[in-house]
């Protein structure tokens, strides 16, 4: 059972991982796109990421936290583990953080319906900005977040495999 719930961690935390590594990937041509095209093209990414990275990124952090409590402790697999949910958790604040509250902007105008809806509206409330505003800033942030969530997925997929494996 416990090597079974390894194998599901690592395949929640590769899922996790790929959706932020896809974001950060499209980045050098996303930013060559002017304001109208990048406006058009943010609302493609829901429902599909938002299910991939909602499965991924909570289904994820819930197994790699139940292995941090039945790891022996003290082992250099529960070191690991211990990094691969840190590492998955303040990539996950880093949405909460800087990339969720840009995601209001992008899906001002896109009705959004069902659990979608319910999800974005979660901790929306006024920025004081407008999309009128230097929207360059905006899109920056939601783009180098990702790149900044990509990179702490892929640690904590390469420690979580090095747990699963040693």
């Amino acid at each position: 059972m416990f090597a079974a719930l390894q194998v599901v961690a690592v395949v929640l935390v590769a899922t996790a991982m790929a959706m932020s590594l896809a974001h950060a990937l499209e980045l050098p041509g996303k930013m060559r796109l002017r304001k109208d095209q990048y406006l058009t093209v943010q609302p493609i990414y829901y429902p599909g990421f938002t299910i991939g990275g909602g499965v991924g990124e909570f289904g994820g952090l819930l197994a790699t936290l139940l292995l941090v409590f039945l790891t022996p402790g003290g082992t250099p697999a529960s070191w690991l583990t211990l990094g691969a949910f840190v590492t998955l958790a303040v990539s996950h604040l880093l949405y909460w953080v800087l990339t969720h509250p840009v995601n209001n902007f992008w899906l001002a105008n896109f009705e959004l319906k069902g659990w979608g809806a319910t999800f974005f509206n979660l901790g929306r409330r006024g920025h004081g900005r407008s999309i009128d505003d230097d929207w360059t800033v905006l899109r920056n942030r939601w783009e180098y977040s990702h790149v900044a969530r990509a990179a702490l997925a892929m640690l904590s997929l390469i420690l979580i495999a090095a747990a699963t494996a040693i």
